[in-house]
């Protein structure tokens, strides 16, 4: 398990004065990414069930995960919606989509209210995922609630948001 990550916002991004930190925990049969987002929660626009397989979720308030295997082009991103919906797109190299990984075993997502804020706890199973040792970019997009978008992650290596660019995933972990 790796220790609390925090997710700094990009420069351009609104100021929305909430801590959100990600844990991973690589397991034998699958990844564990718990977000933890504190602060007051009503400072947020959030996404409205259902849960399930769902395309933009980008564009609002939305947790993320980017997987590749140590030195390979190829990598796969996940989303996770606090609602429950989620995406999952493999792509070539830098934003050259791939196939989408239909055959792969959906996230199972949990969201969990606390006092002092939110967690998320995404499960994505091992079969979804590239074997490793594995490259991994975390992030998350904070919708205010004027519908202003903040972009968070562990770095941002240029002058816009781009959680494609892998100069920005600096978690690396043994997938086993």
């Amino acid at each position: 398990m790796t220790t609390p990550l925090t997710l700094l916002p990009h420069p351009l991004s609104p100021l929305i004065p909430l801590l959100l930190t990600v844990e991973c925990r690589p397991e034998p049969r699958e990844l564990v990414l718990h977000y933890r987002l504190r602060g007051d929660m009503r400072l947020l626009r959030w996404p409205a069930p259902p849960g399930g397989r769902a395309d933009g979720l980008w564009q609002h308030t939305c947790f993320e995960a980017f997987v590749a295997a140590e030195g390979v082009s190829a990598y796969h991103e996940f989303n996770f919606a606090p609602s429950g919906q989620w995406a999952h797109y493999a792509f070539r190299a830098e934003r050259e989509r791939d196939s989408d990984p239909d055959a792969a075993p959906p996230p199972l997502i949990d969201r969990q209210d606390q006092a002092d804020g939110m967690d998320l706890i995404a499960v994505i199973d091992r079969r979804a995922l590239p074997h490793g040792p594995w490259q991994i970019g975390l992030s998350a997009v904070l919708e205010d609630t004027l519908g202003r978008l903040a972009h968070l992650a562990l770095r941002h290596p240029g002058d816009k948001p781009d959680f494609h660019n892998r100069a920005g995933w600096t978690l690396h972990l043994p997938a086993g």
